[in-house]
């Protein structure tokens, strides 16, 4: 791993160091190399070791996350799928050089052993579960990497730090620090929900500003968000993020006291229209959204896995709910006769209104994405389908988990199931290790998902993922703040009974058990936190 640090294989014990180290630029981008300057004649040496740790004591304090969590369940897949994430969690875990205090995740190995923003706030915030400890130096490291961008040169307001990546048959690759930036008063406004401590609230809050002030700079006159910025294209995914941070980044500064949450609540109302009119593309088959808008307006219609950033999520229903004063809301109500739980267009939580998003929901369940084992990054229907393509065929796992959780959320539990159950059946074929990636073939009977040669294994949001999609089965709907916790899982039970237990809510552990039939039960949680409605 890169700083000169050592990093452990799973069960402990084993340290792997470098000196030099590697440049951890370099390694975030995805290479695992040295950059070494030699004069005519000259030398230098390379030294790897790979061994026990006998370096003695260290005054380190402990790691302040170890998750205890487990899963239980008729499914026989679900307890090893959560045991085997939170061992492969564990061997990425990494402390900041800056503050040994917090630790974050490095984005996976064998490619990416060093911090990666966008990653790292990612797997933070699927692991909101299981506390927020993780979020809270995740955020502070991820901060942290601001003045090594401003002595670079970056322009004022900086966005965060982060490559290029995600290059496809459609679009050039996408920046990664704009993605980073965009989540991260998301994260931080997420993990309020789930109970962080005020005085990390206080102290992050800064920077959580610094990220609005460049969504205000980076914006165009429409409200949109060109990535890479600027010059574009502008893609659906990242307005989905750039709603996100807008809508929850009002809600902090509400809480906190500062000032502008008017101005952030205006701007991601008017987002919502711009989207709903401008990136939906009609067609005979009842219409898809764009992936994205050319620089000149023109919409790109290809579709893929990206697009199910555009689902709603807890945290939008949460925010929806307040705003029309019920404290206490849980995830969208069940699906009706028509497969859809939002009420009207006006009060959809997402960026899509209720027809629009029933469309997506069927189109994320048709053949053409769902492969079987998980969502295409691009649809098999699609010039340029390649399976092993980055972001033409093969699933990844995040982006998967991502349509669950926001199917789930919204009401289309069969979407929600065929999805949990294809990415279950594919965890089984890796020995419940996910990877990063794998290749987008249909399933066959008695077929397996083929790997894929560049996937990280471990991978931090593959592993996060699976405690994300259990947590959307339960439908776990958190608010520390107001008080209240809901658990409203989909009706159908696509797995059956399931048991978690080891899950943290307000720093105590919290426990949920939902039946056959789909019906909640909190066996434990924090003192004073209520059920909600």
């Amino acid at each position: 791993r890169g700083g000169g640090g050592g990093g452990r294989a799973p069960g402990g014990g084993l340290l792997v160091t470098a000196e030099p180290p590697p440049d951890d630029v370099i390694a975030a981008a995805g290479l695992l190399r040295w950059q070494l300057e030699l004069a005519p004649g000259g030398s230098r040496t390379l030294e790897l070791r790979i061994g026990t740790d006998q370096a003695g004591p260290r005054e380190l304090p402990p790691v302040p996350w170890d998750p205890a969590a487990a899963a239980a369940g008729d499914d026989p897949g679900v307890a090893p799928l959560l045991d085997t994430a939170l061992d492969d969690l564990r061997t990425l875990l990494l402390r900041d050089p800056a503050e040994p205090a917090d630790v974050h995740l490095v984005a996976g190995v064998p490619w990416r052993c060093a911090l990666a923003p966008a990653d790292a706030l990612w797997a933070a915030r699927m692991l909101l579960p299981l506390g927020t400890r993780l979020a809270a130096g995740t955020l502070r490291a991820v901060a942290r990497t601001w003045p090594a961008a401003l002595a670079a040169g970056a322009p004022e307001p900086a966005r965060l730090p982060g490559t290029l990546r995600d290059s496809g048959p459609h679009l050039p690759p996408a920046a990664t620090g704009v993605e980073a930036t965009l989540l991260f008063p998301a994260v931080l406004a997420e993990a309020r929900r789930w109970g962080l401590p005020e005085r990390d609230l206080d102290g992050l809050l800064p920077a959580a500003e610094r990220c609005l002030a460049w969504l205000r700079a980076a914006a165009d006159d429409r409200g949109f968000v060109p990535d890479p910025s600027p010059g574009g294209p502008y893609r659906c995914e990242t307005q989905a993020h750039a709603y996100r941070a807008a809508l929850l980044g009002a809600e902090l500064l509400d809480v906190c006291g500062r000032p502008g949450a008017a101005e952030w609540r205006e701007r991601a109302a008017d987002l919502r229209e711009r989207f709903r009119a401008g990136f939906w593309t009609e067609d005979v088959a009842g219409g898809r959204p764009a992936a994205a808008l050319a620089p000149g307006g023109r919409p790109l219609a290809h579709l893929g896995s990206p697009a199910a950033h555009l689902l709603p999520t807890v945290a939008d229903v949460l925010v929806r709910a307040h705003a029309n004063g019920n404290a206490t809301p849980g995830p969208a109500e069940p699906a009706s006769a028509d497969g859809g739980s939002l009420p009207d267009a006006d009060s959809a939580p997402g960026l899509l209104d209720k027809a629009q998003t029933g469309q997506l929901a069927r189109l994320l369940g048709c053949p053409a994405l769902d492969s079987g084992w998980g969502l295409r990054s691009l649809g098999a229907a699609e010039p340029g389908f390649n399976p092993f393509g980055h972001r033409a065929g093969a699933v990844h796992v995040h982006e998967t988990a991502v349509a669950i959780a926001g199917l789930f959320t919204a009401g289309y539990d069969k979407e929600a199931g065929a999805l949990l159950r294809g990415l279950l059946g594919a965890a089984g074929h890796f020995g419940h290790h996910l990877p990063e990636m794998y290749a987008g073939d249909q399933r066959t009977a008695g077929g397996a998902p083929l790997p894929h040669p560049a996937a990280c294994r471990p991978s931090a949001v593959a592993a996060a993922a699976a405690v994300h999609v259990l947590t959307a089965l339960a439908g776990v709907a958190p608010d520390v703040p107001a008080g209240t916790v809901a658990a409203r899982p989909p009706a159908t039970a696509p797995l059956g009974a399931v048991q978690l237990t080891g899950w943290r809510l307000a720093g105590e552990p919290f426990a949920v058990r939902v039946s056959r039939v789909g019906l909640a039960v909190v066996e434990e949680a924090a003192p004073g936190l209520q059920p909600g409605s």
